[in-house]
């Protein structure tokens, strides 16, 4: 695998730079939320750079403070991290002639906002892998230095454990209101929100996240099957 050119690192850097900026304010609450349940700067660099999920690492932290059992934080995670399979059944055809070990670090570096910026320019015809890669790899970096930061800068904020959580769940809503509105959007965010609200009053504790989220995704591809919203935008 060649290194890349100074063209290629010039232009992924450009492309990526709102992506870089907007983890910044991102990573530093998840840092400090990373410090809450006992990770170190350097864990949580680390972690950013190997798991890279930024909704996943939100929620193993949320659900850390709220004394979530281990498998059920595992398998929530698992759940949320499964559009992977979609990104990369969408940017396999771009990557197909790609050497092996810089389609890989592709693969494994692909996030949300990633995603859409090479995408977009995949499709305009004037993109290489390289650069995609480099889009990947300098997005990564950003989010695991703002972690790291707000792991370091976390212990001496001294913020409440009951902050924190509201934090969490202030941060998943900008996300939420974020997102591309869709008939199947507004059915799985419905479904979600509903189902946790019923599972925790029913008792279900620690497993409505998780349940919920069941709830919310098989509601989505339900909404989402041929034939169900024609003409509108997903």
């Amino acid at each position: 695998m060649s290194a890349p050119t100074k063209a290629d690192i010039s232009a992924g850097v450009s492309a990526a730079l709102p992506v870089m900026m907007g983890y910044v304010a991102i990573g530093i609450p998840c840092g400090v939320m990373a410090a809450e349940v006992g990770l170190s700067p350097a864990v949580a660099f680390l972690l950013s750079a190997t798991f890279y999920s930024g909704a996943g690492q939100f929620m193993m932290a949320s659900l850390a403070l709220a004394g979530t059992p281990v498998a059920s934080m595992v398998a929530s995670v698992a759940l949320v991290s499964t559009r992977q399979l979609l990104y990369s059944a969408a940017l396999s055809p771009y990557v197909r002639e790609a050497p092996r070990p810089l389609a890989a670090l592709f693969a494994a570096t692909v996030t949300d906002e990633s995603f859409g910026v090479n995408m977009e320019r995949f499709a305009a015809g004037a993109w290489s892998p390289t650069r995609a890669t480099v889009v990947n790899v300098a997005s990564m970096l950003s989010w695991a230095s703002a972690n790291a930061l707000g792991a370091l800068v976390g212990p001496a904020l001294a913020i409440p454990a009951d902050i924190m959580s509201f934090a969490m769940t202030a941060i998943f809503i900008c996300l939420l209101s974020g997102q591309r509105w869709s008939r199947v959007t507004l059915v799985v965010a419905a479904t979600s929100a509903a189902s946790v609200v019923a599972l925790k009053l029913l008792g279900a504790g620690s497993l409505s996240v998780l349940l919920g989220a069941v709830a919310g995704v098989a509601a989505g591809l339900v909404a989402g099957l041929p034939g169900r919203g024609r003409g509108e935008g997903r």
